[in-house]
């Protein structure tokens, strides 16, 4: 509350004057930073394809407001904007067919695997800086150390794994080649229970 208040150049007691302690300040931001999305298209009836747009959406979010995802962690409320978001989430898995509250589920799976993502993204970042290094200096150091340990006949799985091509390191590739396993896995549950 101390930061905030110095922030905007008002008094800590001047601040508990709008709100009353800083659960209720988050909740606020989370709200606030959710009405900053831009308006989702319409679903087109494809859910998985729609889901990743969404996905993308949020993650282009929580990557602007880099607190975003710790403190969703600890969203009690939602508030006006969050609830649209949340029926647009819900507008997009109706074709899926998910029963009872199945689709309530699946946006909190989506929303909490980008949170979670997008989390590590930002401590990654903050590592390099830390560490006077870029973040694909750090990869390099990482993978440098893996193959070290690899050589030993002490991890023969890790040795085949790295022993394949490595895919693409960049940040949007990545999260996407993530977040289609996810979707892939979600889609595959849903045929089995139609099947």
């Amino acid at each position: 509350m101390r930061g905030v208040a110095a922030r905007i150049g008002v008094g800590v007691m001047s601040l508990y004057s709008y709100v009353p302690n800083k659960e209720t300040l988050l909740e606020l931001m989370i709200d606030r930073v959710a009405g900053d999305q831009p308006t989702p298209p319409a679903p087109t009836g494809a859910w998985t394809a729609d889901l990743r747009a969404m996905a993308h959406a949020q993650r282009d979010l929580m990557l602007r407001h880099p607190w975003l995802p710790a403190a969703l962690q600890e969203q009690q409320t939602l508030g006006p904007n969050t609830l649209a978001f949340t029926e647009h989430a819900l507008a997009v898995l109706e074709p899926a067919g998910f029963d009872g509250q199945g689709p309530l589920e699946v946006f909190s799976l989506v929303t909490g695997f980008v949170a979670s993502h997008v989390g590590y993204e930002v401590a990654r970042d903050r590592a390099a800086v830390r560490a006077g290094r870029t973040t694909g200096e750090l990869a390099e150091a990482r993978g440098r150390y893996l193959r070290a340990v690899a050589a030993s006949p002490d991890h023969p799985r890790l040795a085949r794994t790295l022993a394949e091509p490595a895919r693409s390191a960049d940040p949007d590739a990545t999260f996407d080649r993530f977040l289609g396993h996810l979707l892939d896995g979600l889609a595959a549950t849903r045929a089995a229970r139609e099947g």
